[in-house]
């Protein structure tokens, strides 16, 4: 087992009531489970997004914590929250990662795998690329 590591999973939903594809909204939910699956008690500080949708747009997000919060997981503990983004095409895809800092020091990153935002159908979850 890594010392340092934290795993990311993902469950993509398209929100129908909260899109207007008329103007070219679409809403998502995401909602992320992080887990500490190295050895060692480790905060996550920090988050960056890359949203890129249908037509090519590419916007990135990044800022402290997640949620308001700033979690101190220590091994095997795991922290989980629902955030949302919108899009002007009916899909696109998703791939980020948060900066970490180790109890002893360390550093590291923990990448969110890419997944696919995706309101082809009513209520369609979405898909994670693997």
């Amino acid at each position: 087992m890594p010392t340092y590591e934290f795993s990311c999973e993902v469950q993509p939903q398209h929100l129908i009531e909260q899109s207007d594809p008329a103007r070219g909204v679409y809403a998502f939910s995401y909602t992320i489970t992080i887990r500490n699956t190295g050895q060692v008690a480790a905060q996550l500080i920090a988050r960056h997004w890359v949203i890129t949708d249908g037509s090519g747009r590419t916007e990135e997000v990044k800022g402290l914590g997640v949620v308001g919060h700033q979690p101190l997981l220590k091994p095997g503990e795991s922290f989980q929250y629902t955030s949302g983004t919108q899009l002007r095409t009916a899909s696109g895809i998703m791939r980020g990662s948060f900066f970490v800092v180790a109890e002893d020091g360390e550093r590291f990153e923990a990448e969110v795998p890419a997944f696919v935002l995706d309101a082809t159908g009513p209520g369609h979850p979405g898909r994670v690329l693997h």
